[in-house]
């Protein structure tokens, strides 16, 4: 870093690097977005300092009207993107501009494959801001002032978008932000008027501060346009979530989520509703078309924008919308909340809680529409946004049944990946006498499809639901039953097929019991503390045997689950299940040797703890015990 007087030189940080000449090589096809980029930014900084001048009157510097100025210069070939927001201060600049301070970077350039036109569709999921200035312009110039500081603490930032930038603290007289774009060679089309209005009406018309440009008439005399020193405003100017639906086109809606989202994308699905009534407010709420980068990080901010009689209030305003349906993004405004209302307030407020409960009962209509009407939209949205909606289950106690019918699941119907099943879909496939709903859990899809615990239940056409996530053990702690038919594992308890098992199965699995009682007592006695219990498996077609949790004890899946996590969780005994007509058990019961007897009543648990996933407390043993056993076969 070299300093001289005011004026120092700041390396980038490695990603910014890295994003700028993605950008300028990935985006160039779709570089009008710059200036919908810029334009997003200034208004989110009048925003701002709406908000912070609710308890700082001051800030306002005897200059309330807001608006965002755009002007171009032929000779210097430069444009102007200029706000009379909230503005930065030194450190603002560094940490805003200087760093991409935003989770899910690392993720993100993972994900980045060298194709540009995939990259330039994941430089949209990930947002870009300020930094798509460098498409149109090999170097940018930024001048602000943080409202309420003197005109002399200016800053002014400028970067040809490479390596470094400058700082330079300088003399500002209004507050906000002034982007001058050094316009590249070939980039002259945005040096015209009519070109600026164009861009601003196709990707800004929804910003509710007035855009305004020099007034431009024809002089008939010069036979010539002449610019007047007159302002005018390019935009509508006026919230479009405050407009009659029949006003707004889905153009409209698509480039108002644009804005709000700071997404490249149209949206999946959006609602716009105006709430009459006790509470009176607006809702505009859109499903992004792909989940964020930061979809699973707890600390990722929250994307409601909250207004109070069309005053911007907060931009992270999670207490109006549960977190598993945090990827909701859009805006409320309330007529009824205080002006100066703060988060405090919103935690308490009983005003809050009906918007919120009114806001999931319309995204959740949203979802049922495109479930029922749009599936292939609704397929995307569940590949994108499944896991946080199986979340719902046990976090929205008050619209369990709902979140319910819009899981959608795996199952042995199909045996394919794709979650595509919902629980009516299985109900109506349902066997003649069965009364439960089946499923499987396990760390891997391969590992659930491959259960042993399923072969009773294949060999018998019954589905049984595939549960391979890890939310998946969350959710059928709370998804208990379903339309009056309860959820069973089929890894848990004595197997109950109900009205499906025929009397004469019923006597030969009693018979089987009595006839192998010596051999299960037998192992029990091998295997002592590793298990609760040895029993004989009604479940098994194929395999020696498997392990089966209490009915009333924790899976095995979700017992590792949770010591990966970290958690200190007692070991609870597992069942182990022989199948009587399997040659490995019958040469065991004949098994006089009981040296040989305890190794493969060993070997026996350890494969069925393989099977289910599980790991082994003592890989080595289990080695050479089938060592020494294939030697003497």
């Amino acid at each position: 870093m070299t300093v001289e007087a005011h004026k120092e030189t700041l390396g980038f940080q490695a990603e910014v690097k890295q994003l700028l000449k993605l950008m300028i090589h990935s985006l160039y096809s779709n570089k009008e977005i710059f200036l919908r980029e810029l334009i997003s930014n200034a208004s989110d900084a009048a925003d701002k300092l709406r908000f912070e001048a609710l308890s700082d009157d001051a800030l306002w510097e005897s200059d309330p009207e807001l608006k965002i100025r755009i002007a171009f210069d032929k000779a210097a070939r430069t444009v102007t993107i200029s706000d009379n927001g909230i503005g930065m201060n030194r450190q603002e600049v560094i940490e805003h501009i200087g760093t991409i301070a935003k989770s899910g970077t690392r993720q993100f350039f993972e994900a980045l494959s060298g194709d540009q036109a995939r990259d330039a569709h994941l430089i949209g999921q990930f947002g870009v801001g300020f930094y798509s200035a460098f498409i149109v312009a090999d170097k940018v110039t930024l001048v602000t002032r943080r409202a309420g500081l003197g005109a002399e603490h200016a800053v002014k930032w400028e970067s040809a978008g490479e390596g470094d930038y400058t700082l330079e603290t300088v003399e500002k007289a209004g507050r906000g932000t002034d982007v001058i774009l050094h316009l590249r060679e070939g980039e002259d089309e945005l040096l015209s008027s009519w070109q600026l209005k164009t861009i601003i009406r196709k990707y800004s018309d929804h910003i509710t501060l007035p855009i305004v440009m020099n007034k431009e008439e024809w002089d008939a005399e010069k036979k010539e346009t002449v610019v007047k020193d007159e302002d005018e405003a390019v935009n509508q100017a006026s919230a479009l979530w405050a407009r009659p639906k029949s006003e707004v086109t889905p153009e409209q809606y698509e480039e108002f989520y644009k804005h709000v989202a700071h997404d490249f994308e149209a949206p999946l699905a959006y609602v716009h509703a105006k709430v009459e009534g006790k509470q009176e407010y607006t809702q505009l709420l859109y499903v992004p078309a792909h989940a964020p980068f930061d979809l699973w990080d707890r600390e990722q901010r929250h994307g409601i924008k909250l207004y109070v009689r069309r005053v911007f209030i907060m931009d992270d305003a999670k207490q109006l919308m549960p977190y598993y349906l945090r990827f909701i993004r859009g805006v409320i405004d309330s007529n009824d909340l205080p002006l100066n209302v703060s988060r405090e307030i919103l935690q308490e407020s009983k005003d809050i809680e009906a918007i919120r409960g009114g806001s999931v009962k319309k995204v959740l209509g949203m979802l049922e529409d495109l479930a029922e009407n749009q599936a292939e939209k609704y397929a995307t949205f569940w590949k994108e946004f499944g896991r946080a909606i199986k979340e719902g289950v046990g976090e929205d106690f008050a619209n369990k049944e709902r979140i319910a019918k819009l899981i959608r699941f795996s199952s042995t119907k199909t045996d394919s990946e794709e979650q595509s099943v919902s629980l009516a879909d299985y109900i109506g496939r349902m066997q003649e006498g069965q009364d439960k709903i089946y499923y499987v859990t396990a760390d891997t899809f391969a590992a659930a499809k491959s259960s042993p615990h399923l072969e009773i239940f294949r060999a018998k056409g019954v589905e049984v639901l595939l549960l391979a996530e890890r939310v998946d053990e969350w959710m059928v702690s709370h998804l208990t039953e379903f339309d009056g038919r309860k959820l069973q594992s089929v890894a848990k308890g004595d197997l109950d097929l109900g009205k499906m098992a025929d009397e004469e199965e019923k006597k030969e699995q009693e018979q089987e019991a009595d006839a192998f009682k010596g051999l299960t007592d037998k192992i029990k006695d091998s295997l002592g503390e590793q298990v609760k219990e040895v029993r004989i498996s009604h479940r098994l077609t194929s395999s020696p045997a498997c392990l089966v949790a209490g009915e009333h004890d924790m899976s095995g899946n979700l017992e590792r689950l949770l010591k990966a996590a970290g958690q200190n969780v007692p070991t609870t005994k597992p069942i182990l299940e022989i199948n009587p007509k399997h040659a490995l058990v019958q040469r065991l019961k004949d098994q006089a040797d009981s040296d040989k007897f305890s190794d493969w009543s060993h070997i026996l648990f350890d494969q069925a703890l393989l099977a289910e996933g599980g790991q082994l407390e003592d890989p080595a043993t289990f080695v050479r015990r089938l060592n020494e056993l294939w030697l003497t076969m």
